[in-house]
């Protein structure tokens, strides 16, 4: 099996023992958690329901109303400000859901937008040996990682003269220095980003950290919504312009670790590909197969099996790996491998297909001449 193919199996099941654990840990940290704030609620709805004798039906129709005024609470939505601030989040792929279209005609226009702003139908068309290649654009992710590029950009001329004030032998950033300056750098925006929506937004630094790290991995679960509060999209112009800033810088720095993690797996994925290639080399150009069949170098093997491990050609060349086979070019008859049939076949000139012996009698064979 190719290393590609354990590699990839390996990541496979590596990828689903990481969910497997994940779901362990989650259920024993929130599972009780989950269930008595359910009982909290349920007594809650009782008591409330027996105080003001409110029906189940009127109960119900209480809370949805509740529910879909939570969003109106920070003030107008889709006015300007608001509509900008929710374009952000759909580039940025954050998907928040602190507000949705309505609209029949507002969600087919965000799926509209969405499709322009993240998968770009636009084709570029490579010509590589005369080979068309129609590639599809994604404007956003393009954005960020062409702002991050120019900051890794900038993180290696910074480090590389550093090491030239410091003296160093050798004084070109490697990746391992340009992973710790953006991770540097991201624990810095984060840090301080937290520190900024504490104040504002009135939450424990714990939380706007997690708020923080939560939008800038674009997971966006919406627990946590900045500018949800005292009409902030309208009467804070600031503090929205601060947070579309951290939103879309935060994501260029990150985007910049990510680049250099996928240039150097692609690196690794290259060097892998030319060893396999290197190491299949000598034996794949003197090998040609033929439906199934299996012939060295499309030659003629030696006839007689008495010379099977005692030629001294100077031709000698092999398709297994131990050399024993050696090619004779002034033998006229082919010898081939069938396998389906397991064995191993000689075809003489007009054609005649005579068995010489089964592929499991090869080893007794080696054995023999390994003992002469």
């Amino acid at each position: 099996m190719k290393r590609q193919n354990v590699r990839t199996l390996s990541l496979v099941i590596t990828t689903f023992t990481y969910l497997l654990i994940g779901a362990a840990v989650f259920d024993a940290l929130e599972s009780r958690s989950e269930q008595a704030i359910k009982n909290s609620v349920d007594e809650m709805r009782v008591d409330l329901q027996t105080k003001y004798n409110i029906s189940n039906e009127d109960y119900e129709w209480i809370e949805q109303m509740v529910i879909e005024y939570t969003p109106h609470k920070a003030g107008p939505q889709w006015k300007f400000a608001g509509s900008f601030y929710f374009a952000t989040v759909v580039l940025a792929m954050i998907g928040y859901g602190h507000s949705t279209p309505s609209t029949v005609a507002g969600r087919a226009f965000c799926m509209l937008y969405a499709a322009i702003g993240n998968t770009t139908i636009t084709l570029i068309i490579l010509n590589t040996n005369a080979n068309h290649v129609p590639l599809g654009i994604p404007l956003g992710i393009v954005m960020f990682q062409s702002i991050g590029e120019r900051l890794n950009k900038g993180a290696s001329i910074v480090i590389r003269n550093l090491k030239k004030i410091c003296r160093c032998k050798k004084t070109e950033a490697t990746e391992l220095n340009l992973m710790t300056a953006t991770s540097v750098l991201s624990s810095i925006i984060m840090t301080s980003g937290a520190a900024v929506f504490s104040s504002y937004e009135g939450w424990t630094y714990f939380d706007s950290f997690y708020y923080c790290f939560i939008t800038l991995t674009t997971i966006g679960f919406g627990d946590y919504v900045a500018l949800q509060n005292d009409h902030a999209l309208q009467n804070k112009p600031g503090y929205m312009a601060l947070s579309v800033v951290f939103i879309l810088f935060g994501l260029a720095v990150v985007a910049s670790s990510i680049n250099i993690l996928v240039l150097r797996f692609m690196t690794m994925q290259a060097e892998e590909m030319h060893r396999e290639d290197t190491d299949m080399g000598p034996a794949s150009e003197n090998v040609n197969t033929f439906d199934d069949e299996l012939t060295p170098n499309g030659k003629l093997l030696q006839q007689s099996d008495a010379n099977l491990c005692n030629s001294t050609s100077s031709d000698n060349v092999s398709v297994c790996s131990c050399t024993c086979y050696p090619r004779h070019t002034d033998i006229q008859s082919v010898y081939t491998r069938k396998t389906r049939a397991s064995r191993l076949y000689r075809n003489d000139a007009s054609g005649t297909e005579e068995e010489l012996y089964s592929v499991e009698a090869v080893p007794a064979i080696l054995e023999k001449r390994a003992s002469v």
